[in-house]
């Protein structure tokens, strides 16, 4: 039963992204169109309910900077957040980031944590999953969550808090942990918490994703409603000008700053031994891939960049949850093929189960952003965030656009 919700899963995503074909493909596209009409409405609706006030937003008098998109995945998120909390916590901010913990599970009994106030264990109702405080990583990824769990593992320092109410995580960080900033992960549309500042990734290579609302397309609102950005990163850039994609984003939004970087590839580390290989590594190797990652082409896209010959690539839907049973049929086909590496994401590392037989070496590669426009801007934001100010009364919030 998993496997077939799977499999339906994975064709699903192929059917938004078109890269599934035939009969079947087009009729659901149909059926998935219709259904978007209904969607744009209800986003239209309660985005309309949090600006007249009928909504209600919490404002938890620190800095709260979302970072998000208008689209599914694929814009290189993870990558960016990771960025933003290690350049404030270098300069002296105490940083949360908060997630939703896309398909991570429920534990059976909330963690136990004395309140910082009266010593008494904090209800279990008013307890989100505490992944990590800046130390050790407290929770296995599958209660945190892949991308949690990873951002945990890099960040010394920042703490890592998991709800899917993140007003809960919040009060958790800012009460709790004493955090003055509060990174809101995949944050854009949660507007039950006030943004202090808000982020939004525009990928270079697909901007507004199928150009169709959910759960025809891959967008979660208008591209229209980038007006709420107070800054646009536009990411993945391969060089290439963006005057065009530029001129089509002041056509909503006229003042965001606008910053271009490149999701750039930094080296390899075998997912079991932790044993690192400069770029070069992949000339010439016969490479076959594995991802479960909402663009895996980018990504069989930068392998083949950096010399490796792709022999196969086995796709699976995002956050998909490797068996070992699938890595034991993988490997197998790895050494019929005589292939010399398999490479995964660091994303997909993180739920890598050790297949029976190491017989063909595993590593991840490691992507971090790095800035190739815009770097003024970028600094002027930090300083932003940075400078003492009171953030408790919401009028010094930013408030939706209309």
């Amino acid at each position: 039963m998993k496997e077939t919700f799977q499999e339906f899963e994975k064709w699903a995503t192929d059917v938004i992204f078109g890269r599934a074909k035939g009969f079947r493909a087009t009729m659901m596209r149909l059926l998935l169109y219709a259904f978007s009409g209904l969607y744009r409405l209800a986003v239209h609706l309660r985005l309309k309910g949090f600006r007249s006030g009928k909504r209600i937003q919490h404002y938890l008098g620190t800095e709260v900077i979302s970072i998000g998109n208008l689209t599914v995945g694929g814009t290189g998120k993870t990558p960016v957040v990771e960025m933003f909390a290690k350049a404030l916590t270098e300069r002296g901010r105490k940083v949360a980031v908060l997630s939703r913990g896309y398909k991570s599970k429920n534990l059976k009994q909330a963690q136990k944590w004395p309140s910082r106030h009266t010593g008494e264990l904090i209800p279990a109702e008013r307890m989100p999953k505490v992944v990590s405080t800046g130390g050790d990583l407290l929770l296995d990824v599958k209660f945190a969550g892949d991308e949690p769990w990873m951002l945990a593992k890099n960040l010394p320092g920042v703490s890592m808090i998991v709800d899917k109410d993140r007003v809960k995580g919040g009060e958790f960080a800012v009460g709790e942990l004493e955090c003055n900033t509060l990174l809101l992960d995949d944050g854009l549309q949660f507007l039950k918490l006030a943004h202090s500042i808000d982020i939004v990734l525009v990928d270079q290579n697909s901007p507004f994703g199928t150009g169709q609302m959910l759960p025809r397309g891959t967008l979660r609102e208008p591209a229209k409603n980038i007006c709420r950005a107070d800054y646009i990163f536009i990411t993945k850039c391969n060089g290439s000008p963006n005057d065009d994609l530029i001129r089509k984003i002041r056509k909503h939004n006229r003042t965001a700053e606008i910053i271009e970087c490149t999701h750039g590839p930094q080296f390899l580390e075998n997912v079991f031994t932790g044993e690192r290989e400069e770029l070069d590594f992949l000339d010439g190797k016969y490479v076959a891939a594995i991802s479960g990652i909402a663009v895996p082409e980018s990504f069989e896209e930068k392998l083949t960049s950096l010399g490796a010959n792709v022999e196969f690539h086995r796709v699976f839907a995002d956050h998909h949850s490797f068996s070992r049973k699938e890595i034991n049929r993988f490997m197998r086909r790895c050494i019929e093929r005589d292939i010399d590496i398999i490479v995964t994401t660091e994303k997909d590392a993180v739920r890598f189960p050790k297949p029976e037989e190491l017989d063909t070496p595993i590593y991840y590669l490691r992507i971090e952003v790095d800035i190739i426009s815009g770097h003024e801007v970028w600094q002027s934001l930090l300083d932003r965030v940075c400078s003492p100010r009171p953030t408790a009364d919401p009028l010094l919030l930013r408030q939706i656009p209309a």
